[in-house]
């Protein structure tokens, strides 16, 4: 401890030289559309622009530069002094009239690594993210459980933060939500919105969502299921007329279906399956494309909204399969969508292009020859100059900026 707090002002003061130029390098990177930086011992400073991992300095970062960043992020002094035992570490940072950041400080090779996600200021709406607008029907349930799902970085916890900003622009409620860490920043307007992060305002997920059922809540957002106590209690509070929005990290609504089902012993799924055929409102499965205009992302979401065919299905384990089909077919009277049916809109809007749109499909060969009629649109010219600029070694060596360059 004593020799973790020696070293912690020495590096502290080594940063204090060039703290201005990481935060210069930082906003360089968001200028570039960055979702996330990539700071790692022996490697370049990368950045993920439209989905690719970009080089933005040619010089290779130090175990020293490394660790001094990570002083830097590091909110307060007591972590700071426990620089030397750190093995993973979450928090968040902010840079003034750019933006948040949720920071995973890790250790690898006996060096720093550090993993930034970039969070807007501005609270994503389901306008600004293009998003289906039967989310719109789905965020002003009364009571129930909405799923969203998707890899990681797919923009979940956007659309989820999207759904909390319509509730809370049209709504009077009290929003409750449970974070690891906090990511947007929600202020009160129609609603009442308690942000409790996990280990600062609260111990951990399941003590969070138990003591937020004596908070009066209308809505609950939790940042993560993930044992079967917490489905059990998430499932109460839907039961017990308040809305749950949470996420799971499934790539569709069939398989979120199933893997809730799984998380339980065999002798309860039976149970279970009725418990969620009532509670469960809808599920949104999303992944992000990189735009034809070469102007950041858009997600491609499927959606399925449980009518009382669904539940029938959820209630049947032999019949879950067959939800895929139900959302396909049940466009027009729910507003439910499968993957590849928003895909082929995007597609004939020219918001994506033919390549990355059957990337993303989940069957490529099939939505391939669903696609082959509709007409090829060149290439915008800001989308090639964005291609371009992504296959050249590097764009623009931002070396100079890095801590004791």
């Amino acid at each position: 401890m004593d020799e973790a707090k020696s070293r912690g002002p020495r590096v502290s003061g080594q940063m204090a030289a060039s703290q201005g130029g990481i935060e210069k390098i930082i906003r360089a990177a968001v200028d570039r559309g960055a979702s996330d930086l990539h700071i790692k011992a022996g490697d370049v400073f990368r950045a993920r622009i439209d989905g690719k991992l970009v080089p933005l300095t040619k010089q290779r970062l130090t175990p020293e530069q490394t660790k001094a960043i990570a002083l830097r992020l590091i909110p307060n002094e007591e972590d700071q002094a426990k620089i030397d035992r750190i093995r993973d570490y979450d928090c968040s940072w902010g840079m003034p009239g750019l933006g948040r950041f949720r920071v995973n400080i890790l250790r690898q090779r006996s060096s720093f690594m550090i993993v930034m996600r970039v969070i807007p200021f501005d609270v994503p709406s389901f306008e600004s993210l293009q998003l289906p607008a039967v989310l719109r029907t789905v965020a002003s349930s009364e009571q129930g459980l909405v799923l969203v799902t998707g890899p990681a970085g797919s923009g979940r916890s956007s659309t989820m933060a999207a759904m909390v900003n319509h509730i809370n622009q049209h709504q009077q409620r009290h929003i409750v939500t449970l974070e690891s860490p906090i990511e947007f920043l929600h202020r009160d307007i129609k609603s009442s919105v308690t942000q409790r992060e996990i280990g600062v305002d609260t111990d951990d997920y399941r003590r969070g969502l138990r003591a937020a059922l004596r908070q009066d809540p209308d809505v609950v957002l939790i940042g993560d299921i993930r044992d079967v106590s917490i489905v059990d209690t998430v499932l109460r509070a839907a039961e017990t007329g308040h809305l749950v929005i949470s996420t799971l990290d499934t790539p569709d609504a069939v398989t979120t279906v199933a893997r809730v089902i799984a998380m339980h012993p065999a002798e309860e799924q039976d149970a279970l399956r009725l418990r969620l055929s009532e509670s469960l409102q809808a599920v949104v499965s999303q992944r992000l494309l990189p735009r034809a205009d070469g102007r950041g992302r858009v997600a491609a979401v499927e959606v399925l909204i449980c009518s009382g065919a669904a539940r029938e299905m959820i209630r049947d384990a032999r019949r879950i399969p067959e939800l895929h089909a139900y959302i396909r077919t049940s466009r027009e009277r729910h507003g439910a969508q499968t993957l590849d049916q928003h895909l082929f809109d995007l597609v004939a809007e020219g918001v994506v292009t033919h390549e990355a749109a059957i990337a993303a499909a989940p069957v490529p060969a099939e939505f391939e020859q669903l696609i082959r009629g509709l007409d090829r649109r060149p290439l915008p010219p800001r989308r090639a100059e964005a291609a371009a600029a992504r296959e050249a070694a590097i764009p623009d060596d931002l070396s100079s900026m890095l801590p004791g360059s």
